[in-house]
């Protein structure tokens, strides 16, 4: 099964050598959600028209109407659309999506494919965490080199367009390419090179992206002086 941007991103999210992760799990996991909903737009399984999102291709996990060839997170996530009751905004959905236990799901699925390894470990030698160091160097150097390229001049295409973004969304693009020119990261993140249906689907993610980490962010801090 391919990598999907989600995992992409969170290759890039974790340090190589001890698995921390380079943000907080608030605008990490914004930037997931908005990683899937981008995906199901390029892949044509998910419309962005006035502002809401609807699905093309209703499909249920596990019945015969499911994409045999949709990933299985993104199948789930296409099927949480298709049967909700009415359209909603890329930041309702951003909101709706984020998600701890998804955000570790993904990562045991990049441990299974041996990309990470899953360590346990604590935090003032008292607190347990579980980190993600790298023990295959290869998919995550594949993915940097890609952004790296592209970051450098190369055109974009779409899929490395909408990593970028997220990236820069939720503002983990200046600590995984603290070189890269900052008009550069604008210009790809905006989609001024892109096609309108492109370049839209961009901007709603990326709005709904930091629209999302910003709504959890608060509910947390509420949730806590409470």
């Amino acid at each position: 099964m391919p990598v999907t941007i989600a995992e992409e991103l969170l290759l890039l999210a974790h340090r190589e050598s001890d698995g921390r992760p380079l943000i907080g799990s608030t605008e990490l996991d914004a930037g997931i959600a908005g990683a899937l909903l981008a995906e199901l737009a390029l892949a044509g399984r998910i419309d962005l028209g006035d502002k809401t999102i609807t699905a093309r291709r209703p499909a249920v996990p596990g019945d015969s109407d499911a994409d045999p060839e949709l990933d299985p997170e993104l199948d789930t996530v296409l099927a949480q659309i298709a049967t909700h009751s009415r359209p909603r905004k890329p930041e309702w959905w951003v909101r709706k999506l984020h998600s701890a236990e998804r955000r570790k799901r993904l990562l045991r699925r990049l441990t299974v494919r041996g990309a990470l390894r899953e360590e346990r470990v604590k935090v003032l030698g008292m607190f347990p965490v579980t980190r993600y160091p790298e023990r295959d160097p290869g998919p995550e150097a594949a993915v940097r080199d890609r952004v790296w390229s592209v970051l450098t001049g190369a055109d974009p295409d779409e899929r490395t367009a909408v990593l970028i973004g997220v990236l820069r969304a939720c503002r983990l693009d200046r600590k995984v390419f603290p070189g890269a020119d900052r008009k550069r990261v604008k210009e790809i993140a905006e989609g001024d090179w892109a096609s309108t249906a492109v370049a839209r689907t961009i901007a709603s993610i990326n709005a709904a992206v930091i629209a999302g980490a910003v709504a959890a962010s608060t509910a947390a801090t509420v949730a806590g002086a409470s």
